[in-house]
Formats: C-alpha cells, sequence, structure tokens
C-alpha cells in the first residue's frame, strides 16, 4: 500500500528528505505523497521512513492503493535501475 498525509500535517519538513523515492512533496495545503512512487520503503529501509519522522503521526496507509509487498517490491525495482534488488 502507498502511504498518505493526512491534513493533520503541520508542514514541518522533515519528511519530505527522508524519502528515498522522491514520492513526497509540498501540496496546496501540506506535504502529499505520489503513490506511483511511494513504496513504504520497501527495498531501502524496514520501516517507511517519513512515519518515523512525522511528529503528528499522520501518514497512514492510503487504501485506495493497496499493494502487497511482493507488489512493493516490484515497483522498487522499477524506481531503482541498475540496483541489486533483493526480496
Amino acid at each position: 500500500m502507498a502511504l498518505k498525509i493526512t491534513e493533520e500535517c503541520i508542514n514541518c519538513d522533515v519528511c519530505e528528505p527522508e524519502c528515498p523515492n522522491q514520492a513526497i512533496s509540498q501540496g496546496e495545503e501540506y506535504y502529499v505523497i505520489d503513490p506511483t512512487r511511494c513504496t513504504e520503503c520497501v527495498g531501502h529501509f524496514n520501516e517507511p521512513q517519513c512515519q518515523q519522522v512525522c511528529p503528528v503521526d499522520c501518514i497512514p496507509q492510503d487504501p485506495e492503493y493497496a499493494e502487497t509487498h511482493e507488489m512493493l517490491l516490484i515497483k522498487y525495482a522499477a524506481l531503482t535501475p541498475g540496483k541489486e534488488h533483493h526480496s
């Protein structure tokens, strides 16, 4: 599943630089996550880095983008061509 940032976001700017897929950007009112780039950090880290640093806990899974671990690995491989991929 991709993650999403809810309206509780306080625009503190800590999540954007933590995303290894450059999936987070400033939206009109608060930060947003591009679901086509979000792998929940699968392939990079054991935990989603944005969730780890968020001080207001406003980054849940997005039920509109249900993805299995395997699907996230495939997305990671597509986003990181040339890197060695492990499951």
